[in-house]
């Protein structure tokens, strides 16, 4: 069973859910819950709040399963809409791009090591659906390898559509956050090459069109 939404030091409070910080049998662990929303009718609210917590659960031990690393799932309770997931260390990508005093080196590496995992991912046709760099994770600090977190707006066999959006966040993304974005994409790109080597070139294709179905819009 899942413990109570309110057990716990509070961590965060987002526009979908409330994260604690919890024990579980003795393992730090993280309470994801997804509150209702009284700005949705409540009908539609509970399917997006269960329909995404079920996702998210389904969809971070397939990450694993294709080499990319995820927090893992304690325990699920869809009716209330919790989770119970491992608590992973680590600064956040965003945080190390952020950080000036992060060696170019150090940072280089881990954008590669974030573009293999994209890579792996969607080689194994699954799509992040929210993929900033605020849900990347550096388990071992700035340049090591990477950790997805929140797939709950992703989806399993993902069409080019939906895996050129991922890319394309992913290029929005660093532009807006560092001023070494073009030396980054580079780096990006070799590591998105290696994670996913036949289906690399439409998937850039498909996020280069995207680009400029959002500039044009």
């Amino acid at each position: 069973m899942v413990a109570d939404d309110d057990a716990g030091r509070k961590l965060s409070e987002g526009a979908e859910a409330t994260i604690r910080q919890v024990d579980w049998w003795g393992f730090p662990a993280l309470l994801k819950a997804r509150d209702a929303k009284r700005y949705r009718p409540k009908a539609l609210d509970e399917r997006l709040r269960r329909e995404r917590t079920r996702t998210e659960a389904r969809l971070l031990p397939e990450a694993r399963r294709l080499g990319v690393r995820t927090p893992i799932v304690y325990d699920l309770d869809g009716d209330r809409c919790r989770l119970i997931l491992e608590q992973l260390p680590g600064p956040t990508l965003k945080s190390v791009l952020e950080d000036p005093s992060v060696p170019s080196g150090s940072l280089a590496a881990s954008v590669r090591a974030f573009g293999e995992a994209l890579g792996r991912l969607h080689a194994g046709h699954i799509a992040h659906g929210d993929l900033t760099s605020s849900n990347v994770l550096l388990p071992e600090g700035p340049g090591g390898p990477v950790a997805f977190l929140d797939l709950s707006m992703g989806s399993r066999n993902a069409g080019l559509e939906e895996l050129g959006i991922d890319l394309h966040l992913v290029v929005e993304d660093l532009r807006a956050l560092s001023a070494k974005a073009p030396s980054l994409l580079r780096v990006f790109y070799a590591g998105y090459v290696v994670g996913n080597p036949r289906g690399a070139k439409d998937v850039r294709a498909r996020a280069k069109a995207i680009r400029g179905r959002v500039r044009y819009a």
